[in-house]
């Protein structure tokens, strides 16, 4: 079976685990996750990275650190994993869903304003898929309209757009260390802002709302810590930050071959009818963390099972959130929705090799006719 994805883990990873163990500090928000967060803070270029256990819990801090909460709108690109606006939902605000470009399948600057009602508070865009959104529209609609601007790149670590890094756009953003994105130590996120007042807020909201263990440890006198507000228990892991750390130091050989195999699919399937590479503008630079084409014809459902048959594994590209039951939404989403029924993901990731794409071309071609 060609798998879907494979993470890209080994001998450095192991060895960043054990000296996570020799050190003694295993728990969250120590020495190794000060250590990503410097990383990160170099990757993007902002002042400040704050680890957390995942990219949900990084949306709802950031979120959170903006003051969004019950009667508040936040307008979230629809085509994304659901994940996106339940951390509005956590908030108890409402997310309002607006439709995504026909090509990129981020959201359309242009259907923005027409979402904007007096409860609106900020703007969520998502670097869907690995993509980088249009960030110098939404950045002009969310200054124009006193909104805040959040970015989701949970896909997005290493991609850019018009020659700036993702994770650097907006007021916040945050990343996502899932093992199918393009580095990954199995579960994890990171929040990045250039904000001092919004990291302020945010860090000790990782902590049950206090300042960690770790930090606490050169404070004069008494250390115990006061809470003053209800915070959360977000913390990544050291073990787990000890290797995003070293996947963030490989991160530029990874894209490199994600890059490849990105070019080797697109140049494969150019003569496959039936099916439509990413289309992606020439002044952006994805992740393909997922290299989802779109299924024009057959059943996308039904080529998925074909394809399983023949020993390749697949799946959907996302969701269109505003379908789904429990947000009760009524937007209209055409785009979105199109994407949610025809893309199709085919086996990524940095270890594919050109073998293994050769067979998922030679299946896909078979399974179309």
């Amino acid at each position: 079976m060609v798998p879907l994805t494979k993470p890209s883990v080994g001998a450095a990873e192991l060895a960043a685990v054990a000296a996570v163990f020799d050190s003694g500090w295993l728990a969250g928000q120590g020495p190794r996750s000060a250590e990503l967060e410097d990383a990160f803070r170099d990757l993007t270029g902002v002042a400040h990275a704050i680890a957390v256990n995942n990219c949900t819990a990084g949306l709802h801090l950031a979120l959170l650190g903006l003051g969004i909460g019950a009667g508040d709108e936040v307008i979230v690109g629809d085509y994304s994993f659901p994940a996106t606006a339940h951390a509005v939902c956590f908030t108890g605000a409402r997310p309002v869903f607006v439709d995504v470009r026909s090509d990129t399948a981020t959201i359309d600057p242009r259907l923005v304003d027409a979402a904007i009602s007096p409860a609106t508070r900020a703007i969520i865009g998502i670097d869907a898929l690995g993509v980088p959104a249009d960030w110098d529209e939404l950045s002009d609609i969310a200054r124009t309209n006193g909104l805040a601007l959040v970015e989701d790149a949970a896909c997005a670590a290493g991609g850019t757009y018009r020659g700036r890094a993702c994770g650097s756009f907006g007021d916040v953003a945050a990343f996502s260390l899932h093992a199918r994105k393009g580095i990954t130590c199995g579960e994890g996120g990171v929040i990045a802002t250039d904000s001092a007042e919004l990291a302020e807020r945010i860090r000790p909201l990782v902590c049950f709302g206090m300042e960690s263990a770790y930090a606490r440890q050169g404070s004069a006198g008494s250390s115990l810590p006061r809470f003053t507000e209800l915070g959360y228990n977000y913390k990544l892991a050291d073990i787990l930050a000890a290797i995003a750390t070293v996947q963030v130091g490989r991160l530029g050989t990874l894209l490199a071959h994600r890059r490849r195999a990105a070019a080797y699919y697109a140049a494969a399937l150019a003569d496959i009818d039936g099916v439509r590479a990413p289309q992606v503008p020439d002044d952006r630079e994805p992740t393909w963390q997922t290299y989802a084409v779109e299924i024009l014809e057959a059943d996308r459902d039904a080529v998925i099972a074909s394809l399983r048959e023949l020993g390749v594994q697949s799946t959907i590209g996302t969701y269109a959130q505003h379908t789904q039951p429990v947000y009760g939404a009524t937007a209209s989403c055409p785009n979105s929705a199109r994407f949610a029924e025809r893309h199709l993901a085919l086996p990524m990731s940095a270890e594919i090799s050109e073998a293994d794409q050769d067979r998922v071309i030679a299946a896909l071609r078979r399974v179309l006719g």
